[in-house]
This record gives C-alpha cells, sequence and structure tokens, in this order.
C-alpha cells in the first residue's frame, strides 16, 4: 500500500508534454499562461482548443475578480487578442464575486464593432440564456464608441448581428444624430464603406480594385502585409505596391509580421526589411550583454491558427529580431536536440539563420541552457517550454518566454516568468529591470 501511495503522488506531480519535470503554478499563473498567447479554440501542437478554452473556464471563479478583469485588459490592449478576453468575461458574468467588474471590462476589451455580436455569441454558445444587467450595461457603453464606418464595416452576417446586440442591450444615444444612425442600421441601410474586403467582393477587375485602393492609401498595415500575395497574383503593379510598403506605417506592426508576410511573398523581402528595421527604430535599448535562446523544436512549427499562415517560430524569430535590435550586446542561440549558436545578424538574415541551424526535432531545453558558458547579465528563453529534460536555474537574471497555452510549464520559480509574443514582453523585461535594481 505504501508503494501504491508513493507511485500515485509521482504521477501527480506536474509534467510537460515531452515529460520533464513541471513547476506547480497558482491558477492565477496557470490563467495567464492559458490566455496571452491563446489564439480562442484553435488548436495548438499538444493541447486542442477545446481543452485550452475549458481550462480557462475553470480557472476564472478561482482567481480573484479583479485580477481577471485586468488580464483580460491585459490580453486586449497588450498582446492584442481578440477572443480571449471576450471568453474570459463572459464567464465573469457567471459569478456573483466578479460579476460586479464585467461592465467596465467589457467596456475596455471591446475595441473593433464586430466584438460586441462575437461577445453575444460566445455567451450563447452553450444555448440562448438572457444577458446579465451588467453584461447589457456594458455592450450598451460600448456600442456608443463606434461611428457609422466602424458599424457599417463589421454588420456582418452571422448568427448575431450588431442590431441584435443593440436591441439586446437597451443601448441610448448620445445624441439625435446617433439615434438616427442606429435606426438606419436597425433597418440595414448604412453607408456601404470603402474597405478592400467590400472593394473585392464586389467583383471587376481585381487587379483595378488594388491599385485604387494602393494609391488612395486605403489598405492598413497588416491589410498590406497578408495581402501581397494576392496582389501579385491579381497583377498589380510592382510600383505601386512597393511605394506602399515604403510609405505603410509601421509604428504598431511587430516583426513577426514582417516575416510572416516575406515567408509568403519573398520577392518583396527588401522593401518588408527596410520597413520591419523603420518599426524598431525608437524602441529604448536593453543595456548590458543579453544570452537569447530560441526554441525550434518541432511543437513551434506550427501555425498559430487553423486559418493562419504564420508559424509559432514566426513568432519566435520575430521576438528574436526585436531582441537583437534593442540589446545593447547579445548573443543568440537555437535550441532543439542540440544547442547551435548563431553568427551575427540582423533583420531576415537572422530569420534565415535560425531557421536553418538545425532540424526541428526535440526540446532539450535544459541540456542547452547548461552548455552556455558566456557570461550574461540577462537570458532570455523564447519557448512554448515543454521540455523532454529538466530545466535548472539561470546563472543571474533570466526570463522564459512562453508563446503557446499549453497547461504546464518549466520557466517559474528562480525564472521570471512572461507570457505572450508582443513587443510588450520587451517593456515588460525593462521595466522590471529598471524597478528591481532602483
Amino acid at each position: 500500500m505504501r508503494l501504491n501511495v508513493l507511485k500515485l503522488s509521482l504521477l501527480a506531480r506536474p509534467r510537460t508534454h515531452e515529460g520533464a519535470p513541471a513547476v506547480p503554478i497558482s491558477p492565477e499563473a496557470a490563467l495567464r499562461r492559458s490566455v496571452l498567447a491563446c489564439m480562442l479554440w484553435e488548436n495548438e501542437f499538444y493541447e486542442s482548443g477545446e481543452t485550452i478554452a475549458a481550462r480557462i473556464r475553470a480557472l476564472v471563479p478561482q482567481v480573484e475578480p479583479a485580477v481577471v478583469a485586468a488580464l483580460a485588459v491585459e490580453a486586449r490592449t497588450a498582446m492584442k487578442l481578440r477572443h480571449a478576453p471576450l471568453l474570459l468575461v463572459r464567464e465573469m458574468a457567471r459569478y456573483a464575486a466578479h460579476r460586479a467588474l464585467v461592465a467596465e471590462t467589457l467596456v475596455r476589451v471591446i475595441q473593433r464593432a464586430d466584438e460586441l455580436a462575437e461577445f453575444v455569441a460566445i455567451y450563447w454558445a452553450d444555448g440562448r440564456t438572457p444577458l446579465a444587467a451588467s453584461v447589457k450595461k456594458g455592450l450598451a457603453a460600448a456600442f456608443t464608441g463606434f461611428d457609422e464606418y466602424a458599424l457599417a464595416k463589421y454588420d456582418r452576417a452571422g448568427a448575431v448581428r450588431l442590431r441584435d446586440v443593440l436591441f439586446l442591450s437597451h443601448a441610448r444615444p448620445r445624441d439625435a444624430a446617433q439615434a438616427e444612425l442606429w435606426k438606419r442600421l436597425a433597418a440595414g441601410e448604412l453607408r456601404t464603406p470603402d474597405t478592400w474586403e467590400v472593394a473585392l467582393s464586389s467583383g471587376g477587375d481585381k487587379r483595378a480594385h488594388w491599385e485604387r485602393l494602393l494609391i488612395e492609401g486605403r489598405l492598413g498595415a497588416l491589410a498590406l502585409l497578408r495581402n501581397l500575395r494576392n496582389m501579385k497574383d491579381a497583377g498589380v503593379s510592382e510600383d505601386y505596391i512597393a511605394a506602399a510598403l515604403e510609405t505603410m506605417r509601421t509604428d504598431r506592426v511587430l516583426p513577426f509580421r514582417f516575416l510572416a508576410a516575406a515567408r509568403h511573398a519573398p520577392e518583396w523581402e527588401p522593401s518588408l526589411e527596410r520597413a520591419m528595421f523603420r518599426s524598431l527604430e525608437e524602441a529604448p535599448r536593453l543595456v548590458g550583454r543579453t544570452v537569447l535562446l530560441v526554441d525550434v523544436s518541432g511543437s513551434m512549427v506550427a501555425p498559430l491558427s487553423a486559418r493562419s499562415t504564420m508559424l509559432r517560430t514566426d513568432a519566435a524569430y520575430g521576438l528574436a529580431v526585436l531582441l537583437s535590435e534593442v540589446a545593447e550586446k547579445v548573443s543568440i542561440y537555437t535550441f532543439s536536440n542540440t544547442c547551435v549558436a548563431i553568427p551575427p545578424r540582423r533583420g531576415f538574415a537572422l530569420r534565415n539563420a535560425m531557421e536553418l541551424s538545425q532540424r526541428h526535432s526535440g526540446t532539450m531545453l535544459g541540456a542547452a541552457l547548461d552548455s552556455i558558458r558566456e557570461p550574461y547579465d540577462r537570458i532570455i528563453v523564447i519557448s512554448d517550454e515543454q521540455s523532454h529534460d529538466r530545466v535548472g536555474a539561470p546563472r543571474g537574471r533570466g526570463y522564459m518566454i512562453n508563446v503557446a497555452s499549453a497547461r504546464n510549464g518549466v520557466g517559474y520559480g528562480p525564472w521570471t516568468h512572461i507570457d505572450g509574443f508582443s513587443e510588450a514582453v520587451i517593456d515588460y523585461i525593462r521595466e522590471f529591470e529598471r524597478t528591481s535594481l532602483n
């Protein structure tokens, strides 16, 4: 009997999906790692989207209401996630202790008009039930923030339409002009917005549509990056595309967006790289010597979502490119079955060197850390944390940037753990060191 108890206790210890000992963490930490890199209901390499969503639901009532609310806002504003924060608020609405914060949190996380309808769809995912009073209040307040262009752009056909949300929330217009606008929304009479989606779906000459949109500056940076291949296939003038890439706003575009665009439109790499460097020009520096360790194991070579062409390695490489620009002195390594030093490179050349450094195989993070002998002020690991082997402590200040939502991880305890893959993780490191050293 004593042996059986021992075996059961050993089996109960948390492990990564590859078998290494993981670190037991609090419900709050578990919720953060499940949310901040989560493309809701999208399968990841080790877990299904449904499994991750179920874990988020189960963790919400175990975490203080103010912490859940702050996490929802962080996920939307800092990490630029859209659906995971909506699920958090929907789950908050189930519990009396959390419900008082629902309305104000909902207003802060709904930043696009279509999120009004998407929230109600998530609310009704288990069947139609009356909306809680706090939900109605939050939806009503959020509704007043959108003009005709935003409402028309995102009034899409679906199980829930924007006019449904308007009626359900009993929103009150700010003035007579908004009241008139909402009447036209309810009647389906909003003016059709001039967007690239509308232009392309209207039929006709696609080349002419794309070129007009480019000339008139109607494409935002992300739409431009995502549609380079479509424009090429339509025969759009290379001069128009080149001009758009040279003048696009880059202040809110992360390096991994440029890397993903180049993966599918490699002929535009020079222009994309110049735009990427422009996006990094004003980034504050990380002083001292940084060692950067990037996970290139097989689990990292997986799409971020079923419809996305972006791989998890694009996110990791993008963070590496960003760090290589802001770090005063940096040494970069990749790890899979082995640890490989990357020669000094910048931009796309750095991406290529990391991609070709070794086979995408196992996740021997512990061995990789043991193999690094050079001194450093900080070591930063970018990984999904699903190590095959035991992971020890860093020699000094160590950061583990987790870019997936798997249940268990190794980067806690002596490590400073960070979830997500936006520029916010670099801001966090900079601010953490500024406050901890003063």
